[in-house]
């Protein structure tokens, strides 16, 4: 999970409202002075420092920021000590909370009782002082009052003074810190709703409930006709809009337009249109985290923006049916690198479909990744394949390949034209080149949008995808008498033969981005084949991540209190709270929901 590797270029800045989250360490003690607590001051203290030092060495915020953690003043050895770290924390801005011992200690007396902060026990396993016992303890005591809390404990005895940290409990520790961060950066923020429901999708509908109390995130509304007021009204950075505009001129090359020709746009309209859709998406940037260039025009209310983590923009059709459509906008913020140089991606969702942004937004703060949206197109058999290109699939896609392609949200790092040992991969912004921005870009054609979608023109991005990138397909839904249920489903992009890609892509719009994904197989369930992935999927759209991150995903879920209903993740790999086994150990999907049904969402209240 550690990043070495920085661009000295790359822009690393918070650009939203409100403190870095950080993760808050409590060294725990056996209380018992005159000997006991005495010889365990450093012990313990050492297993603190070492935490941090692994997480912030390890760890950064999506905003490229260090990752900062705050350790107790002094060992908590009971209640009183418990309450000067608990403010401690609070006055820090501790968002994660990560408790360690290598000892007994007095449960319930030194545990952090905050429910809206995640949480864990690393009890050290060692034969000296019973640190298993305490981390059984402290769990039972925090199931009994409802704070969900992951439990670590190294597989292997370690000898008192050893002070490394194991393999095993290193990945935990960084899974458990990586998620607790994502649910700490979002709460507080907003989603911002860029028009209203497009379509019917039902994805749309954006759920207060759902953003609110899963989430922490407040919901912000803007109509679109504010987009044409900004525009008619010159607010935003008119010399920004120059210099963005001779850059996609130079950067941005046209690609074919399929648009039958007697009703294709002349020139000087297509101009008109790329300048439109530049300003859209300064102005939808703006929207989102405000711009304080907009003040010194006299526009001090817009320049501060919606507070934004996320967002959707509406498009079709109230917009689209007059306006250039949204593809370059929403391609462009969710691409980690524009105009003005390398930067975190934005997540915005095409077509407001909010729960696919929420994926898109947990994909991106637990791999610091931009993200690619997608219909969840076509299912192709092998069978099928070769009746209609007389070839066979091979390699990863042998069994058969799902078509992932939409007009809008693909991030241009999608590609797969950034590299890391001589692979494709989609990387953090912070370790992006100037090079592999370039590549990125001449991968890139920018086609006239098909009119009878888009009667109002723009332009869609048109690439394809390398094969051999490990990616994860995630997707939200809301179920009524549920409520949010996530699935996962880790695969690999593939690459096909050209004139096998040609055939399939042109039967369908081929000038949108294309990702052929192959899904990782397991024999049984929604995974016994490639059709079953697809039959299973529960909504018209995915959002895609770089790696394989179903663990990460699977444990964040958990601390939301969102169930999975469908993922092929190893049972090793998946880290859930230490409550979770008191629902089931044999079924663990169905204890998954008795779990998150009972502890409810973690910011709402109990009814």
């Amino acid at each position: 999970m550690a990043y070495l590797k920085s661009n000295p270029q790359a822009k690393s800045v918070q650009r939203l409202r409100g403190s870095m989250p950080k993760i808050g360490i409590r060294p725990v003690i056996d209380g018992r002075r005159k000997g006991v607590r005495e010889s365990l001051e450093d012990q313990t203290m050492n297993m603190a420092h070492a935490a941090a030092t692994l997480l912030q060495e390890n760890l950064r915020h999506a905003n490229g920021l260090p990752v900062d953690c705050v350790i107790a003043d002094t060992t908590i050895g009971g209640v009183a000590e418990a309450a000067e770290c608990a403010e401690k924390f609070a006055r820090a801005g501790a968002g994660v909370s990560l408790t360690v011992t290598p000892a007994w200690c007095y449960g319930t007396e030194v545990m952090d009782a905050d429910p809206l902060i995640p949480k864990a026990v690393w009890g050290f396993n060692g034969t000296e002082r019973p640190g298993a016992v305490y981390l059984a303890a402290a769990l039972a005591g925090y199931a009994q009052k409802g704070l969900p809390t992951f439990g670590i404990y190294g597989h292997d005895v370690q000898d008192a003074d050893d002070q490394t940290i194991p393999q095993d409990v290193q990945q935990k520790l960084l899974t458990f810190a990586k998620a607790g961060l994502a649910v700490a950066e979002m709460r507080g923020k907003s989603y911002l709703s860029m028009g209203s429901v497009s379509m019917g999708i039902a994805g749309s509908i954006v759920d207060d409930h759902f953003f609110n109390d899963y989430l922490g995130l407040r919901n912000e509304y803007i109509d679109m006709s504010e987009f044409i007021r900004r525009v008619d009204e010159k607010i935003y950075d008119e010399k920004e809009f120059d210099l963005a505009l001779a850059w996609v001129k130079k950067y941005c090359a046209e690609g074919e337009d399929i648009n039958r020709a007697a009703i294709q746009s002349s020139r000087a309209r297509k101009d008109a249109e790329w300048e439109m859709v530049v300003k859209m998406t300064m102005i939808a940037r703006d929207l989102m985290i405000g711009n304080a260039k907009l003040a010194a025009i006299g526009y001090a209310e817009e320049a501060m923006g919606h507070n934004a983590i996320a967002g959707g923009f509406q498009g079709q059709r109230q917009w689209t049916d007059h306006f250039p459509n949204g593809d370059f906008l929403e391609a462009m913020l969710n691409s980690s690198f524009d105009w003005n140089g390398v930067r975190q991606p934005f997540i915005v969702a095409t077509e407001n479909d909010s729960l696919n942004g929420a994926a898109m937004l947990f994909g991106h703060l637990l791999t610091d990744t931009a993200q690619i949206f997608s219909d969840v197109r076509t299912y192709w058999s092998p069978a099928a394949v070769q009746r209609v290109t007389g070839k066979k699939l091979k390699g990863k896609a042998v069994n058969g390949i799902i078509h992932l392609i939409n007009s809008g949200s693909t991030a241009l790092d999608g590609t797969g034209e950034q590299s890391r040992d001589g692979k494709p991969v989609m990387k953090p912004f912070w370790e992006i080149t100037a090079e592999e921005v370039q590549k990125c870009l001449r991968a890139t054609k920018w086609c006239p949008a098909e009119l009878e979608y888009f009667r109002g023109g723009g332009f869609s991005s048109q690439f394809l995808s390398k094969g051999d990138m490990p990616v994860t397909m995630t997707r939200i839904n809301l179920v009524k008498g549920i409520g949010p249920v996530m699935q996962i489903a880790e695969g690999y992009t593939v690459d096909l033969p050209a004139d096998v890609h040609e055939t399939l892509n042109r039967r369908t719009s081929p000038t949108w981005p294309t990702t052929w994904f192959a899904p990782n197989l397991t024999g049984d369930g929604a995974f016994k084949d490639v059709y079953s992935v697809m039959a299973n999927w529960g909504a018209n759209h995915g959002a895609i991540s770089y790696g394989h991150i179903g663990d990460l995903l699977i444990t964040l879920a958990s601390m939301l209190r969102m169930p999975v209903n469908m993922h092929n993740v190893a049972t090793e790999r998946i880290f859930r709270p230490a409550a979770w086994n008191a629902f089931g150990t044999h079924d663990r999907e169905g204890a998954d929901y008795r779990a998150c049904r009972n502890f409810g969402p973690l910011y709402g209240l109990k009814r």
